[in-house]
């Protein structure tokens, strides 16, 4: 037990290590090109911080483990939502662009209500599951969001940003080494969080909602907080609400691609709650300080989701 637990923490370094040298090599290059913050949060950093959740659900994926998939795109979002924006809010109040309160986060909204619809089968009797062809549903709207997050740089402003310039050899070395990373951690924390969880007799679902939830988002939690200590308010709130994109429609595509997932109907109150959070934070940002998640809202996402995961694990036990 003792050495399984050892080398999920190995893992979640080499997770937080990997994710953060590709943040930076990726982040360097698309500064070179003069791409702005807000662009860079929901695009590069919202990917790199979302690759170890990438890495972790290709392998649970491959071994057909999809209470684990799931448990960890739903998890992590719901950290993400929550103890993320929550903490980073409470560091310092998060300011958005009016295309983000009026865009970006009712697009994830959408896309959560989407998969709820698509993942029950809510039109249909046949059984729950994301299936290959909603995998490629999934991916063909990730690729339409791209799209959507590029075709704002015509009419957005960039800020110059002013920063020590990075070598292409440095810049494409930080990439290789995060990809490694990555892949190396993935494999450790899904191979030994199973041991963890047959020793303990604990489900796969709390397995993923909880430990694997948050150690794969340790990146968006540790990039969020200091960009808000540094009152970067475009690239917090940009990383969280597109890496819940991204764990839907990229993360989720590719896991269904690897392997049809078989949809967990003790999932639904996850993404209930997910998608209450979504509403909470459209609201929050038109009331009190507008366009704004204030110390206050921040600190009752955070309340709220640690009460829920104390009440999730001791249900469990």
């Amino acid at each position: 037990m003792l050495v399984s637990i050892l080398l999920v923490l190995i893992g979640f370094v080499c997770l937080i290590f990997g994710a953060n040298w590709l943040v930076d090599g990726a982040a360097s290059l698309a500064r070179k090109h003069h791409i702005s913050d807000l662009v860079i949060g929901l695009t590069i950093v919202a990917f790199g911080t979302s690759a170890p959740e990438l890495v972790v659900n290709s392998v649970a994926s491959a071994n057909g483990l999809s209470d684990l998939v799931l448990g960890n795109v739903i998890g992590s979002n719901n950290f993400n939502l929550f103890i993320i924006l929550g903490i980073a809010g409470l560091v310092y109040p998060i300011t958005v662009q009016s295309s983000t309160a009026w865009r970006e986060i009712p697009i994830s909204l959408i896309i959560t209500i989407f998969f709820l619809v698509l993942a029950t089968n809510f039109f249909s009797t046949q059984v729950s599951e994301i299936s290959r062809l909603d995998g490629i549903l999934f991916l063909s709207l990730f690729i339409f969001f791209l799209y959507y997050v590029f075709s704002q740089l015509k009419v957005e402003k960039t800020e110059t940003i002013v920063t020590i310039p990075m070598s292409n050899v440095k810049i494409w070395g930080f990439i290789l080494l995060g990809f490694v990373g990555l892949i190396l951690g993935g494999k450790l924390v899904v191979d030994y969080s199973i041991d963890i969880a047959t020793e303990l007799g604990v489900s796969q679902k709390i397995i993923g909602l909880t430990i694997i939830a948050a150690g794969t988002s340790l990146p968006e939690l540790v990039t969020s907080i200091v960009a808000a200590t540094k009152k970067n308010s475009d690239i917090a709130i940009g990383n969280v609400i597109g890496s819940n994109i991204f764990n839907i429609l990229l993360i989720l595509s590719i896991s269904s691609l690897i392997h049809p997932i078989t949809f967990n109907q003790n999932f639904s109150q996850d993404i209930f709650i997910l998608i209450g959070g979504t509403i909470f934070l459209i609201i929050a940002m038109f009331t009190g300080k507008r366009k704004k998640l204030d110390r206050w809202e921040a600190l009752l996402l955070l309340c709220f989701y640690l009460c829920y995961t104390v009440y999730l694990v001791s249900k469990e036990l």
